[in-house]
């Protein structure tokens, strides 16, 4: 990566503004999940290490519509921070203006503050200019950690990096390095495996994909699409009519590189108690009934096409994951990934659904890499170039 990172600039002394992915889910002000914010720390105990003046943290949480609003507060996130850190994390309730500064300045030395949600504003998203000098004013330099916003082009990332010095920091780095690096020139077998609900949200993804993998494994309600595409009954079965013709086109550019099911589980209804029956391509759906996850015929020949991978980047779940009874498909690549992991093969896990199913697994340490970022790590795959990583300082 031809980009600064915190390795390459002197901190001593230095307000270091750290944008972070701190966009954690919060259920009454208790985070449910902290992948986000463990995934922070190893940057900013690195800074810390560098003698900074402070560190000064800003994210986003949520979508809030009409400015503040208290459900999307950041103040849940500092204590759990300061836990991780072992180390006291103030917070200001605001992410720019002079009371922010004062705040800062009334900091001890390699004091860590954390500001309010960077969306409370709309020309955060707008990368509004104005806004972006009023952020840069609360920092010497500026360190972007935050992959999740990566491909958005927002006041807190790229506004502020056209003002101050802009680094990468570990973990924008090793994403990159792990995601961009390895997908141009993988170790193959190199397989990918697609899921989710929409083949519209991945058609560019498969096009680029389908040029560079050995093979390309499809899942979850998006292979819905394909199997209609081949003229199986689908049912009641989440179908994208109008991406069928698509999905024919991407299933003749493929050829023998397209891996799609083969049976799938059927429910009568969406609903984690539903009657359910395994059905195979050659029969369909049950009329009435819908597909909500892969079949064990399916699982086996995804094991069979997975077998010798060397590399393997995995987005989107196999099933409806959250109800468990829709959740075999989903667990068993999980499973699988870990086993070739093991192996030493490279493992992974693009972000968004498929992180939160390796996490529901229990299989995270498994394997090699999880990103933080689904839509980002999409793009990335795309072969997109993501503007926050685009506006940091050249080497």
């Amino acid at each position: 990566m031809e980009k600064l990172t915190v390795r390459d600039v002197d901190l001593t002394g230095k307000r270091v503004l750290m944008r972070v992915d701190f966009n954690v889910p919060v259920e009454d002000g208790t985070i449910t999940d902290d992948t986000r914010i463990r995934a922070a720390v190893p940057t900013i105990q690195y800074v810390l290490e560098q003698k900074p003046r402070s560190i000064i943290l800003m994210s986003h949480l949520g979508r809030p519509k009409e400015g503040p609003e208290a459900k999307y507060s950041m103040a849940p996130v500092a204590p759990a921070l300061a836990a991780l850190l072992g180390k006291d994390v103030a917070f200001a309730d605001d992410c720019i203006g002079e009371s922010v500064r004062e705040a800062i300045d009334a900091l001890p030395e390699g004091g860590i503050i954390l500001l309010e949600n960077t969306r409370f504003y709309k020309g955060e998203s707008k990368n509004d200019p104005e806004l972006a000098a009023e952020m840069a004013k609360n920092g010497d330099i500026f360190v972007n950690d935050a992959f999740g916003t990566a491909h958005r082009a927002h006041s807190s990332n790229v506004g502020v990096s056209e003002i101050l010095t802009a680094v990468a920091g570990l973990l924008l780095e090793k994403e990159i390095t792990y995601l961009s690096n390895t997908i141009e020139s993988p170790e193959r077998p190199f397989v990918a495996i697609l899921g989710g609900a929409k083949v519209s949200d991945k058609i560019q993804v498969i096009e680029a994909l389908l040029s560079k993998v050995d093979k390309l494994v499809i899942g979850g309600g998006m292979a819905n699409t394909f199997l209609a595409a081949k003229g199986v009954d689908m049912a009641a079965s989440l179908v994208e009519a109008d991406a069928v013709d698509t999905a024919k086109a991407l299933l003749t550019k493929g050829g023998g590189k397209l891996i799609i099911p083969v049976d799938g589980v059927a429910a009568d209804s969406f609903d984690n108690n539903a009657q359910t029956q395994v059905y195979s391509v050659e029969d369909g759906v049950p009329a009435g009934w819908q597909s909500l996850d892969i079949g064990p015929a399916t699982i086996a020949k995804f094991k069979e096409e997975l077998a010798d991978a060397k590399t393997v980047v995995w987005n989107g779940p196999m099933g409806v994951f959250e109800m468990s009874n829709f959740a075999k498909g989903t667990n068993a690549i999980a499973e699988l990934l870990a086993e070739l992991t093991a192996k030493g093969a490279t493992t992974i896990i693009g972000g968004g659904d498929s992180a939160a199913a390796v996490e529901q697994a229990n299989l995270a340490d498994k394997m090699t890499h999880i990103s933080t970022g689904g839509g980002a790590s999409l793009e990335l795959l795309e072969g997109k170039p993501l503007p926050g990583l685009v506006a940091l300082t050249d080497k």
